[in-house]
């Protein structure tokens, strides 16, 4: 589960000061499918504001399996940002071959 939240929070920014009302539903979520927070191989910030009254921030995350092989294994690239305010986060995912049955 991955994408921009919109949830400042200082548990995954250390730069912010407070702590959202809507984290706890967040790691609610992410815990009642198996997921916790995956953190980043490279630090950075992952949204540059576009207002320069605003602050950068951490806003988009990544949740994962923590016994997949990918858990905290993902990358930001600031590099390829332009002209996006948002890092693309890049990550790669095992997923094991399944057989589904599918006659019905």
């Amino acid at each position: 589960m991955t994408g921009d939240f919109n949830i400042r929070d200082n548990n995954w920014d250390p730069n912010y000061p407070h702590h959202s009302a809507h984290t706890k539903d967040l790691l609610t979520l992410a815990e009642s499918l198996g997921l916790d927070l995956s953190p980043p191989i490279n630090l950075g910030l992952p949204r540059f504001a576009d207002n320069p009254c605003d602050t950068n921030s951490v806003i988009d995350l990544v949740f994962i399996n923590p016994n997949n092989s990918g858990f905290g294994q993902h990358s930001l690239h600031p590099e390829l940002r332009r002209p996006l305010d948002h890092v693309p986060l890049i990550i790669e995912v095992s997923i094991n071959e399944t057989n589904i049955d599918n006659s019905f």
